[in-house]
């Protein structure tokens, strides 16, 4: 009797309706942008302005930085304290010089216009050192050391700013550091100059046209 009631009571009821759940359209994958490879040449072959003609491969072929007299002093004739050399190296390896200037990365407002502290106009004219200086001796006489070039032991080479430390890859800084201007010329490190450069500039060139500049480097 009582299943019968409980089988009647079950007959009242009714069941809902099943809830069809409608697939989600998949959405259309975005491709994936094609990696923009540039030739570096141009940037290579670009006069340095300042130098009489001495295009940027000169410049940096061999590590070395010049200096002529007969012209005035100051970065890349030369290298004065208050130079911003590596801002103007990287302007002279990535920027089209014809549209923008070798100071162009200088001129940024996020750099400092000067040093913290005025710099003597006489020997030996570097700032005065931060902080309180502890003086051993008075005086301001100057020691310096008569060691034959043998007797020191080079670490790093750094001619040109900025050569060794960006446009030359980790696995030959050691080749790069112990070899000489000599191998520089006989182009040793040109391929490797060249494809760090294309690196770099495949990295940042979409960097640099937001920010406004032109790349040296075009397209292939």
């Amino acid at each position: 009797m009582t299943l019968a009631m409980l089988a009647a009571c079950g007959d009242d009821e009714k069941a809902p309706p099943p809830v069809v759940v409608a697939p989600s359209p998949t959405p259309t994958p975005s491709p994936t942008p094609t990696p923009t490879s540039f030739d570096v040449g141009p940037c290579l072959n670009q006069i340095v302005p300042g130098t009489g003609g001495v295009t940027v491969a000169g410049a940096v072929v061999p590590d070395t930085l010049t200096l002529n007299l007969a012209a005035n002093a100051g970065f890349p004739n030369g290298r004065l304290l208050a130079d911003p050399v590596i801002d103007v190296t990287l302007a002279v390896i990535f920027l089209d010089l014809s549209r923008n200037g070798p100071g162009t990365l200088a001129g940024l407002p996020l750099n400092p216009s000067r040093n913290d502290v005025p710099l003597p106009t006489g020997f030996p004219f570097l700032a005065a050192a931060q902080g309180t200086q502890v003086m051993t001796s008075p005086g301001s006489g100057f020691t310096f050391r008569t060691d034959a070039a043998s007797a020191y032991t080079r670490v790093d080479r750094m001619g040109m700013p900025a050569v060794s430390t960006a446009l030359i890859g980790s696995s030959q800084k050691n080749a790069y550091n112990d070899a000489n201007p000599a191998d520089d010329a006989d182009g040793d490190f040109v391929p490797e100059l060249s494809a760090q450069l294309t690196g770099l500039t495949n990295a940042l060139a979409d960097d640099l046209v937001r920010a406004g500049l032109t790349p040296c480097a075009v397209a292939r």
